[in-house]
């Protein structure tokens, strides 16, 4: 049994005063706490970003990658103890720049991790400057002109290349991202819970106040099972028209399970078939 106390570290939550990195801090501690997620089950990781920290301020397991590499590490964890809750937090810079690779071969695998997107459309950590998911002619620090750029879509892309998970929640409705995280958990498969967090300090266009007055929940008819409606979906944005839900879900073999080697056990409860001392003893 996980308790709030058992998750709670030394360090002090340094987020700006309002972000929404908060409610999604919270929303997965009631999530380990209500599905008994702790250190003998569960595992993190972590890219660079402001949602990074996340990593000091919740007391399970967790990894640092470097930059946009947060994903093959999950896979590699995930492949080496199958049975783990594995879980990605990541920004959307750090998923879609430098770790848009990693991002796509993950869905098309359909490694069984879940990935957690921070999305407040700017590079927040460094202070401002445009991200994969920041508007078009968005004026930022990099781009004082403009942004030329297309934003790029992460449920969008993760539908194209593979992903049988995929949802949308903004940040300030915890007990929604809640059950959101556990739905993607339970899920087999790649699963990618985009959320929509604003960044108080450096973007004030998707603000706390935009995501409440603009999206709107997939209603009881939808049927996230369809490929062709989740992809309509992805292009509905603007003034009164975010959907938020569940856009796909769908059950297809992840990559774990057909890996003959882990299909009946986990890769660590296998035995070692070669004598590594002598190897090992060279770089003593």
């Amino acid at each position: 049994m996980t308790l709030k106390k058992d998750l709670k570290t030394p360090i002090d939550i340094n987020w700006c005063p309002g972000c929404g990195n908060f409610g999604i801090w919270k929303a997965f501690s009631d999530a380990a706490v209500e599905k008994g997620w702790d250190n003998t089950n569960t595992v993190l990781a972590a890219g660079i970003g402001c949602h990074g920290h996340i990593v000091n301020f919740i007391k399970l397991t967790s990894f640092e990658g470097l930059h946009g590499r947060a994903i093959p590490l999950a896979c590699g964890i995930k492949m080496a103890n199958s049975r783990l809750n594995v879980f990605v937090f990541t920004g959307d810079g750090d998923c879609l720049a430098e770790g848009g690779n990693h991002f796509i071969n993950g869905a098309r695998r359909n490694h069984d991790i879940t990935i957690i997107l921070h999305d407040n459309a700017i590079y927040g950590l460094t202070t401002g400057q445009a991200s994969p998911r920041s508007p078009k002619n968005k004026k930022t620090k990099s781009t004082p002109d403009g942004n030329h750029d297309e934003p790029i879509d992460p449920l969008r892309l993760a539908l194209s290349a593979g992903a049988t998970f995929l949802g949308r929640v903004y940040a300030g409705q915890p007990k929604e991202l809640k059950e959101m995280m556990i739905a993607a958990n339970e899920h087999k498969g790649f699963s990618v819970v985009q959320i929509l967090q604003p960044c108080v300090t450096f973007d004030k266009l998707y603000t706390h106040q935009y995501f409440r007055e603009n999206i709107y929940q997939l209603g009881n008819d939808y049927d996230f099972t369809s490929r062709e409606a989740a992809f309509a979906k992805t292009f509905e944005w603007g003034e009164k028209k975010i959907p938020v839900g569940i856009f796909y879900k769908v059950d297809e073999p992840t990559n774990e399970s057909q890996i003959s080697q882990i299909q009946q056990k986990p890769l660590i409860k296998l035995p070692l078939k070669r004598n590594l001392s002598k190897l090992l003893a060279k770089y003593k």
